[in-house]
């Protein structure tokens, strides 16, 4: 999903192919106890979108003045589990 062939692809076009895969992982690892499921699940979304957006430029991403990336992340629409 966050491939080097994939630069190209808007970023809000991109979390929302990822918002509809995370909502499937999360009806999967819905049963038992999730909660040590999901945090590795989220926790390796967001280094890969790290990655990606860091990959897109010949420039670093940084998100916003004053905005971390995991609140960055959460305003472009990216859901947490």
């Amino acid at each position: 999903m966050t491939g080097p062939h994939r630069c190209f692809v808007p970023i809000p076009a991109m979390i929302q192919a990822l918002n509809r895969q995370l909502s499937g992982w999360a009806n999967y690892f819905s049963y038992g106890y999730p909660r040590m499921a999901l945090r590795h699940v989220n926790r390796y979304v967001r280094e890969r979108l790290y990655c990606h957006l860091n990959r897109r430029s010949q420039r670093h991403y940084r998100p916003p003045q004053g905005v971390g990336y995991h609140r960055h992340l959460a305003d472009l629409g990216l859901v947490y589990l």
